[in-house]
């Protein structure tokens, strides 16, 4: 197991930088993004196999599909400090002629993004379609996705696992964050989607579970574990067990964060609990 201090260090970083990106233009998704950060940041910074620079054909490296767009603040704030493009440009997120839309684009030209993910549930349907490309190209490398658990409630997702089982598109990780909250409420007051493990291995998937989803150390336990399992005629499903709004305890075991900027007071306790590590925008 790696050192894990730069990735901690990281993800506090990470979610100062959510805080003030949403805090600065009043509008934005915290909840979500401060719940995927430990993931995001393990996956961009010890998972994943990169390649200098970016292109789109993303031959001869591991690729990422983020589905949920909505939660761009932690996938801006990780692409860029990963190297993808300036840290400084997090300062424009929403503006007017930003390339940092609400939700990530692709005619921006913004570096590391690879599809526009506004429109929920489309995200895996594309992996699949760049994971069996990457067969045809005989590329080894994997393809990664990171889904909602509210997002799921969309049909096209449920066509997209039926098919990647089917054609055995096993060089595919889907990863649901399971927080058990969307914008309206729990999930399991807007529409109860019972055992989605279950539903995942009756539909040919190999599912992983990572119960503390906000734990950098279980989180590169189970994904090298979910990567044992590629290659071997099935897709997999990480199943990632995470606190919404997780490291700012207001915020914490709600959706009522979800899309909602906090106020000036707000961010400074929010900032209070996640002290500056390796240096502000």
């Amino acid at each position: 197991m790696p050192n894990t201090k730069h990735l901690e260090d990281l993800t506090i970083q990470v979610r100062r930088d959510i805080l003030r990106m949403v805090h600065k233009v009043n509008s934005g998704h915290p909840g979500g993004s401060l719940g995927c950060t430990e993931f995001l940041v393990s996956l961009y910074n010890e998972i994943m196999e990169r390649k200098e620079g970016f292109d789109m054909d993303g031959i001869g490296e591991d690729l990422f599909f983020l589905s949920n767009g909505h939660i761009s603040p932690v996938f801006y704030s990780v692409i860029s400090r990963a190297g993808y493009f300036p840290v400084e440009e997090l300062n424009t997120f929403r503006l007017l002629n930003s390339r940092l839309q609400g939700h990530p684009t692709t005619h921006e030209g913004l570096p590391g993004v690879r599809i526009a993910s506004g429109s929920l549930g489309q995200g895996m349907s594309v992996a699949l379609g760049a994971a069996q490309a990457k067969k045809l190209n005989r590329d080894n490398h994997l393809v990664y996705t990171l889904h909602g658990d509210g997002e799921l409630q969309e049909g096209q997702n449920w066509e997209a696992i039926m098919y990647a089982a089917a054609k055995k598109v096993d060089n595919i990780i889907c990863t649901v964050d399971l927080n058990g909250q969307q914008i309206d409420g729990s999930t399991d007051e807007v529409l109860p989607m019972g055992s989605i493990k279950a539903k995942f291995e009756a539909f040919g998937w190999v599912v992983i579970e990572i119960e503390q989803g906000n734990n950098i150390e279980a989180i590169l336990k189970g994904m090298a574990e979910a990567k044992s399992h590629t290659g071997k005629g099935k897709p997999v499903c990480v199943l990632l067990k995470t606190i919404m709004g997780h490291g700012v305890d207001f915020m914490m075991y709600t959706h009522a964060w979800h899309g909602k900027a906090p106020n000036d007071e707000q961010l400074a306790k929010g900032l209070a609990q996640n002290p500056e590590t390796l240096g502000d925008y």
